[in-house]
């Protein structure tokens, strides 16, 4: 049996049942209790379609806000020879994350960090990723806006920031992929 589709619709139904927040919410109705993501590792061919639609490459420094295992960020530096760093609240994610950037052997491309994504800087990235559930995105919304610079791009697994109109979409077997770029570049 293949499970992602269930996690996928348990993810959404989490956010339909708990987060409430529909498509056109703005960040200051947001409810004040903040909720964690769950974590749900992001297939593979999902990663794969995140970087190319951010067109990630050796120039780039991705931020990958809830990291979980690590794979955006380790795929990133792998593949595209981009610098990343990962970031969870999580412990037991982010020693797991460390360990399979060693066994992939980009640690000298990649770090991890245990913190929460509401206290990252993102002022370097020119790439930020995310699969958290999209009240969460919505909520960081403000500081990916006065922290980014022009030109750098966002890219999200499954969920969209509201009123935000991507760039660009695509779907990888019933997934979806959002790729916002902040203009001036």
């Amino acid at each position: 049996m293949h499970l992602q589709p269930i996690k996928t619709l348990a993810i959404l139904l989490c956010a339909a049942l708990f987060c409430n927040v529909s498509a056109h919410t703005k960040t200051d109705d947001l409810p004040e209790v903040d909720l964690h993501a769950p974590y749900v590792a992001t297939p593979y061919p999902v990663v794969e379609a995140m970087l190319t639609l951010a067109r990630v490459g050796p120039s780039d420094l991705l931020i990958d806000m809830g990291c979980g295992d690590g794979r955006i960020a380790i795929q990133a530096a792998k593949r595209y020879g981009a610098h990343a760093i990962g970031v969870d609240i999580n412990p037991q994610r982010v020693a797991e994350a460390k360990e399979n950037a060693k066994r992939a052997g980009v640690e000298h491309l990649v770090r991890f960090e245990e913190r929460n994504v509401y206290d990252t800087d993102v002022s370097r990235a020119t790439v930020v990723a995310m699969y958290l559930l999209q009240n969460m995105q919505i909520k960081l919304r403000p500081a990916l806006q006065s922290q980014l610079s022009p030109g750098a791009r966002i890219v999200s697994h499954t969920f969209d920031m509201g009123d935000w109109k991507p760039t660009r979409t695509k779907s990888v077997g019933g997934d979806h992929v959002f790729l916002w770029e902040l203009p001036g570049k």
